[in-house]
């Protein structure tokens, strides 16, 4: 509300500075004019700003809402051919009967008459411009308004579409970590059981902590950390698991929340063969204070068909948050380097004041 009034007030100061301009000419060029014509002259251009504010406000506010916008061309164009005819034949009556003829120069010979025709064209296609222009700043607001509109319904729908992606990842993320517990289940009941508690502490995180488009950073780390501690319960110790942290605690940065796991989850599983050697090494830090970088390495095992581990949504989820969240602004590569796999994922880091 207050943007508009702000914007409202704004249009209003500029139209009576550009009318006020208009008007005071005269007097910029002949207040040091002591000729006796000098008010008339003043009052006759008085009357011509005032017939081309007559035409430029009944076409903003009546005749361009009316006919135009409504598509009804041919009664806009004739209500303007009636409304210039009418005004200029006023200026030109008013001006025949009221305006004086110069006064005469003894020294020099008496100026033509004016041509009537003339001076009749002149003021109609001045009134015709004027009747344009009022056209072009009405189409102009008209755009600038569907414009804010569209942006305003571009950014509820990536709200919606936002709250959706999170949705999925919600499900997805408990689907492929209850898939780990199924599996302890079978041989060491015990670490199922300490893993169902670890999980509910990343749950409680999931659902009701990272709600809003951005959490601080450290609160999206711990959360990895203890994701990556939840999945070292059922490895073995043949499997190399590492993962370096280096950020600055305390910076009051924020990141989007539930980006990183995406790539977290696919190295877990495809990082990791029952039966040959494995390894992922995750390293996350920031750059400058002001890039968040997250980078994987793991070995590659991918999953045939018959696999059921996991939905394969993370990662084009991931691609369209990052659209969405981050649009040019950040960098996501993913490649195999022999049996390697390697993903890296670059985003900005805002502070708490810039949301």
């Amino acid at each position: 509300m207050k943007q508009t009034q702000n914007k409202n007030t704004l249009q209003l100061l500029i139209h009576i500075t550009a009318w006020g301009l208009i008007l005071g000419l005269p007097f910029l060029i002949f207040w040091k004019n002591t000729d006796t014509d000098i008010w008339d002259r003043l009052l006759h251009h008085g009357l011509v700003v005032a017939s081309l504010m007559t035409v430029f406000y009944l076409n903003f506010f009546v005749l361009i809402e009316r006919f135009l916008f409504r598509k009804q061309t041919g009664k806009f164009i004739l209500y303007n051919i009636f409304l210039i005819l009418a005004v200029g034949l006023a200026v030109h009556f008013w001006n025949e009967a009221n305006v004086p003829v110069p006064m005469k120069n003894n020294n020099m010979p008496p100026p033509l008459m004016p041509n009537t025709l003339f001076f009749l064209l002149r003021d109609f296609i001045s009134l015709l411009l004027t009747a344009g222009l009022s056209i072009a700043v009405k189409m102009t607001g008209k755009w600038y308004k569907m414009e804010a509109e569209y942006q305003e319904e571009e950014k509820k729908r990536s709200e919606a579409e936002l709250i959706n992606l999170r949705q999925q990842i919600n499900p997805h993320f408990l689907f492929n970590t209850l898939n780990n517990i199924y599996a302890l289940i079978a041989f060491s009941p015990e670490q199922a059981q300490t893993t169902v508690l670890e999980l509910s502490k990343l749950l409680r995180y999931v659902l009701y902590e990272n709600n809003g488009n951005f959490v601080p950073l450290e609160r999206e780390v711990d959360f990895i950390r203890n994701y990556v501690d939840l999945m070292r319960i059922r490895l073995t110790p043949e499997i190399d698991v590492k993962m370096d942290i280096n950020i600055a605690s305390g910076a009051g940065k924020t990141v989007a929340p539930m980006l990183f796991i995406a790539l977290v989850e696919n190295a877990f599983k495809h990082g990791i063969s029952p039966s040959g050697s494995s390894f992922i090494h995750i390293d996350i830090h920031t750059m400058n204070e002001k890039q968040l970088i997250c980078s994987i390495r793991n070995s590659y095992f991918p999953k045939d068909e018959t696999d059921k581990s996991g939905t394969g949504i993370g990662l084009e989820n991931l691609r369209r948050r990052l659209e969405i969240l981050y649009p040019h602004h950040h960098i996501l590569s993913t490649e195999h380097e022999g049996n390697t796999f390697v993903s890296e994922l670059q985003i900005p880091l805002n502070t708490i004041t810039e949301l």
